[in-house]
């Protein structure tokens, strides 16, 4: 199938490619958006790539791991029904739908975009959720949350070229005393030139700037803001292994599709977008590490 071998070589695809994971009751679902391109639609989350993420990260997930991912960054906190938690980075709601859960925490989920924070929101209602696991939104530029409300909080890739000490501050205001914080962020320990044809393309299909903060800064900043880092970790080779996992999956249930030209623009572009993440990170431009940290 033409379309299957053209998302292998875009992704770099060898033989060490994980295998295919085993057959399920539930297929996983289609790779072929189900939601139409609108006009009107949001210009960085549209619902047909929504769909498209979804189908390669799960139902709720734009992100590599999913559900699996999202509770392995929450259980270290020691989560339970007496805790509160905040999640930056909420997306279409998957995780604070997925912590919750598993975990019973009451968690409030925080996303900078509009359209995903509606959908999630939407999608809580429906699951009856309510308020246990409800997504606000949030200003990466111009970060304020409840003070000293929070027990624990969660970052995924919360930056998207915003400064990192800002994000930061907001954060150790709003958790209580001793609270904890797991900040998960793509670093690079040298400044990126944005003139380089990988990164341009990295930065433009992701739509943000190619300023990324470095490991050693964000560790810093905690320290200036009080927090006792008690973790630093590469997690770039799960990253990029959970990311080929969820192509492989996707491609596979796909066999046998016919989608239009649209849709398959949509997803050469995804794509195209992992195949420079990839790309960096294998040559180690760009790294995913997480931090955790025990608050002032």
């Amino acid at each position: 199938m033409l379309l299957l071998d053209g998302v292998r070589d875009l992704l770099g695809w060898h033989a060490s490619t994980p295998e295919r994971p085993k057959a399920s009751a539930e297929p996983p679902p289609l790779l072929v958006p189900v939601a139409p391109l609108a006009e009107d639609d949001d210009p960085v989350w549209p619902s047909a790539r929504i769909s498209v993420a979804e189908a390669l990260w799960g139902e709720g997930f734009l992100f590599p791991g999913g559900r699996e991912e999202a509770v392995r960054l929450a259980k270290p906190l020691g989560l339970s029904e007496a805790s509160s938690l905040m999640l930056i980075g909420a997306g279409t709601g998957g995780a604070p739908r997925g912590i919750t859960a598993e975990l019973g925490v009451w968690v409030t989920g925080y996303e900078a975009n509009p359209h995903l924070t509606a959908v999630a929101n939407e999608r809580n209602l429906r699951a009856g959720l309510g308020r246990r696991a409800q997504v606000e939104p949030w200003d990466p530029f111009a970060p304020h949350f409840p003070p000293h409300y929070y027990h624990h909080a969660i970052a995924i890739e919360p930056l998207q070229g915003a400064p990192a000490e800002l994000m930061l501050t907001a954060v150790a205001a709003a958790l209580k005393p001793g609270g904890q914080f797991v900040l998960l962020e793509t670093v690079a320990d040298r400044t990126l030139d944005p003139s380089d044809a990988t990164v341009a393309h990295w930065a433009k299909l992701d739509h943000r700037p190619a300023d990324v903060p470095s490991e050693l800064g964000i560790t810093r900043t905690l320290g200036q803001l009080g927090f006792d880092v008690r973790i630093v970790e590469d997690a770039s080779r799960r990253h990029m292994h959970q990311a080929i996992t969820g192509w492989a999956q996707a491609v596979q249930a796909i066999k046998g599709a016919r989608p239009t030209l649209q849709q398959l623009a949509l997803i050469v572009r995804e794509a195209e977008l992992w195949m420079s993440r990839l790309r960096l990170m294998r040559e180690r431009r760009l790294r995913l590490v997480r931090w955790h940290a025990i608050g002032p």
